[in-house]
């Protein structure tokens, strides 16, 4: 007897080992994908208030070092102004983050800068407070 007529040609395809690779792909980036976050770093004063929606805005960081930094630029206090002066008509918002250990007249003297560029609309970004 021939017992190899009776065998059929198996056509399937595992996909067991291609789900479990996916699945260790998805843990990996899921893992990673917090750290990927680049900006500047800044140690933000806590302060109570609701969230900002994400949408397009221009974004100024001045750093403990006193260092102004313009949607992750740096940039002097003459161009910074200038800037904002030529994109005041487009995006009248602007988000201003300052360490907790920069002097405050140099905050103020930002804003006042960011005022007489034209922007109306001046917001403070603070972490939350959190109460114990």
């Amino acid at each position: 007897m021939n017992t190899s007529r009776n065998r059929t040609v198996l056509s399937e395809i595992n996909v067991t080992p291609f789900v479990d690779v996916m699945l260790v792909l998805l843990v990996i980036f899921m893992v990673t994908a917090p750290l990927m976050q680049q900006g500047v770093d800044v140690n933000l004063p806590k302060a109570k208030g609701k969230d900002l929606p994400p949408d397009e805005r221009i974004s100024l960081v001045i750093k403990q070092d006193r260092t102004i930094y313009m949607n992750d630029i740096p940039v002097s206090m003459a161009d910074m102004k200038q800037k904002l002066e030529a994109s005041s008509k487009l995006n009248p918002n602007v988000f201003l983050k300052a360490d907790k250990d920069v002097p405050y007249g140099l905050v103020v003297e930002v804003m006042g800068e960011i005022k007489e560029a034209g922007i109306e609309k001046l917001g403070m970004i603070t972490e939350p407070k959190l109460d114990l």
